[in-house]
């Protein structure tokens, strides 16, 4: 594959470009490159990687008439038509072993700031006030956590509670071989025993807004929610109703249905509000994947997933 040319049309860490380089490609970086402009020329390259700026669908993968990958800089692959893709032989990669210790950390930390309060205390003691009792929190030991999703990020979000004495149960619809310390369990298990539930999943049709308030009531004991997912896999409407109604005790969310707050109707900038107004909510601007250390993991990752390519 040596001499194929690879068009980048997002921002990627500097060492992505030495190691395609290295192994043979010819590299184009246009990161302020708009979708107009990536029509015009994607029929020069072989090779295309993406963050998260353009939507690989038909229309541009009919322009593409040399392309054999799509490469996402990241875990996620939410834009890209991966049916049409595999009509068109059309290689799919993705790099979550670059960004799954920085979202299994993050989603750890959402987890204990939620639990023992550290935000909510943080904030009223630099307005002045000092509540001890208000404050008190909720140790993590003996808890039972269910992970919906157990591929790279649910394992390591798992992986990262070892060491505080919690039961950890997953589930995914579609693996049967779990790491030993996340025990298999069958959905409705998961609806009886979790208390606190983290989702690891992709977004697609099916999964688009599963998580609704009917669909969050059948967990009979949980307390915390923690999605460092995608933001449109769960209702948010459904998610402050039972914080509202004190069902839920807590969420900590790192995504949003709607990511772009400009663009926000009235009535999202009103959920968003009432949202902001729970002291038990933790809200993070989709970051859980992404460290300064990921952000060079992932193009390692990619470039190495690239050279292997036949």
């Amino acid at each position: 594959m040596a001499n194929k040319r690879i068009l980048i049309v997002d921002d990627m860490h500097e060492c992505i470009l030495p190691l395609l380089n290295e192994a043979g490609f010819d590299t184009v970086y246009s990161p302020d490159i708009d979708r107009n402009g990536i029509l015009k020329i994607i029929s020069e390259f072989e090779g295309l990687i993406i963050r998260s700026k353009t939507t690989v669908d038909k229309e541009l993968i009919d322009k593409a008439i040399k392309l054999k990958f799509v490469a996402r800089a990241g875990a996620g692959m939410d834009k890209v038509d991966h049916e049409y893709l595999e009509l068109k032989s059309i290689r799919a990669i993705n790099a979550p072993e670059g960004n799954r210790d920085s979202l299994g950390e993050h989603a750890t930390g959402l987890l204990l700031s939620l639990l023992h309060k550290i935000h909510s205390g943080h904030a009223e003691v630099t307005g002045g006030k000092w509540d001890r009792e208000g404050n008190r929190g909720v140790e993590l030991k003996g808890k039972v956590v269910g992970i919906y999703g157990v591929g790279n990020m649910g394992i390591s979000f798992a992986s990262k509670l070892r060491g505080f004495d919690c039961e950890i149960i997953g589930y995914d619809k579609f693996k049967n071989e779990f790491p030993e310390f996340v025990e298999n369990v069958q959905l409705e298990e998961l609806f009886e025993r979790a208390e606190i539930l983290s989702i690891h999943i992709p977004l697609y049709d099916q999964t688009r807004r599963l998580f609704s308030e009917q669909y969050l009531r059948k967990f009979k004991k949980l307390k915390v929610l923690i999605n460092t997912a995608r933001g449109e896999i769960l209702d948010t409407e459904g998610l402050i109703t039972l914080l509202q109604e004190n069902v839920l005790y807590a969420a900590g969310l790192d995504v949003l249905e709607n990511e772009k707050l400009n663009t926000y109707s009235d009535e999202e900038k009103e959920r968003l509000e009432q949202l902001s107004n729970f002291p038990n909510v933790i809200l993070t601007p989709h970051v859980g994947g992404w460290t300064y250390e990921s952000y060079q993991r992932i193009s390692e990752v990619l470039a190495e997933k690239i050279a292997r390519l036949p």
